[in-house]
């Protein structure tokens, strides 16, 4: 290819449920040069290795499989003739969105964007995160490459399995070890509160009697060669070991489940601002980050407990990098701080761009602890126009409220909060 640059309307880096959502978007919305930059040798991302069910009751209002419901989108790809290019790796993203990519049938390539879209997914914690004294010994496995190694290679990691952190792929690897004949102990998780889903703390522990232990971790490592056992002790509020609460579990393999982060090294080289909280690109309304015609979606943005809840969000991007391309880019328009207190962690969007607020805006967030009968309130400056109670919020289910748009438009506000009231 030599120096010789390709230019092309959209290019979005990854083609998982994200990618593929806001391709189909972007092309439904009359941009037909879309495409799309995926490292493996197949579409679908991470939901080839979820094989459980529960996706897609938003989206296509029946309950499928993790690759029944990427096949749906790989179909409308093929049938739009979206482009895609498989075991292509994006090394590179310039502020100016030219993409370097590099594939062992087109070597390195560079293509010059009219939008970029960043669809990478999220990883998981490793367990050097974590330092938990011990040895290096085989056993010790992330939840995700255990998932892996189930459902799609078909070896079956331990016998006797212990789980740290209650998220949930841990949650679901609980059930599908038990199901491939290993004995799972217990499910232990640092906070006082689990990481996932009530449904899937129901559906994979309770219905299994496998024992979830809150205010618990991971003191010692046994084993050299491979992991023999671990010790799990009680925390106090402040995170510390209780001395005298230690209990040992004799094991062959422990599952980490501690927490995802989102995949921005690409993000961060581009000069896209991350947010502290979640780790993923700070966007306005229109999901688009600090650079121009960047846009993010999906577990790159913020990790999401659905994939129906990507798909929604991905589309959206679809339609404003397609935007974006049609119209060029935008005179600065006063930003509108979107401020997240009170129990509310973060919110996506993180501002107004303030300058075309004429759709709703859906204001999605996550709160920071376990909270019962609160409001969710939402203040335009100094007026509240949304007061909705709710039975319960948890850190591991994500919330949503939605901005009118003719509120926004009424009243101009300088700031927007969202926060949980008492009454």
């Amino acid at each position: 290819m030599g120096n010789s640059i390709e230019k092309r309307a959209i290019v979005i880096v990854g083609g998982g449920p994200a990618g593929l959502a806001a391709a189909v978007a972007a092309h439904e919305a009359g941009e037909r040069d879309v495409l799309i930059l995926e490292r493996d040798t197949q579409l679908g991302g991470i939901l080839n290795q979820c094989i459980h069910n529960g996706f897609g009751l938003h989206t296509f209002h029946e309950e499928l499989t993790g690759p029944e419901y990427a096949a749906r989108y790989v179909a409308q790809v093929d049938e739009l003739g979206i482009e895609r290019r498989l075991g292509t790796m994006v090394l590179d993203i310039s502020e100016d969105r030219v993409v370097t990519a590099v594939s062992a049938t087109d070597g390195i390539t560079r293509i010059q964007a009219g939008a970029v879209i960043l669809a990478m997914g999220c990883r998981e914690r490793p367990r050097g995160a974590l330092a938990i004294p011990g040895y290096r010994p085989a056993g010790i496995y992330s939840a995700g490459t255990a998932q892996r190694l189930v459902n799609i290679e078909g070896q079956l990691p331990g016998r006797e399995v212990v789980i740290l952190g209650s998220g949930d792929i841990g949650l679901i690897m609980a059930r599908r070890m038990t199901f491939e004949g290993a004995h799972v102990q217990c499910v232990a998780e640092i906070m006082p509160y689990s990481g996932g889903l009530k449904r899937n703390i129901v559906q994979c522990l309770d219905d299994f009697g496998i024992p979830l232990l809150l205010s618990h971790t991971v003191v010692d490592i046994e084993g050299r060669d491979r992991v023999e056992a671990v010790t799990i002790a009680e925390v106090d509020e402040r995170m510390k070991p209780i001395p005298g609460t230690e209990r040992r579990y004799p094991c062959d393999t422990l599952l980490l489940s501690v927490g995802l982060l989102p995949e921005n090294e690409l993000s961060r080289e581009a000069g896209v601002e991350l947010s502290g909280v979640t780790r993923g690109p700070v966007v306005n309304e229109r999901l688009e980050t600090s650079v121009p015609g960047v846009f993010a979606c999906g577990n790159v943005l913020h990790v999401h407990d659905l994939v129906d809840f990507v798909s929604q969000e991905a589309a959206a991007a679809g339609r404003s990098a397609a935007a974006y391309v049609a119209r060029g880019e935008d005179a600065a328009a006063q930003r509108v701080d979107i401020v997240a207190t009170d129990g509310v962690r973060y919110t996506v969007p993180a501002y107004l761009s303030g300058s075309d607020l004429d759709q709703d805006v859906t204001l999605r967030f996550r709160v920071g602890g376990v909270f019962r009968d609160r409001y969710v309130s939402v203040y335009l400056d100094d007026e509240r126009v949304r007061h909705a109670k709710k039975r319960i919020l948890t850190p591991g289910e994500m919330e949503q409220v939605v901005i009118k748009a003719d509120q926004l438009r009424e009243r101009a506000p300088h700031t927007v909060t969202v926060k949980l009231e008492e009454e």
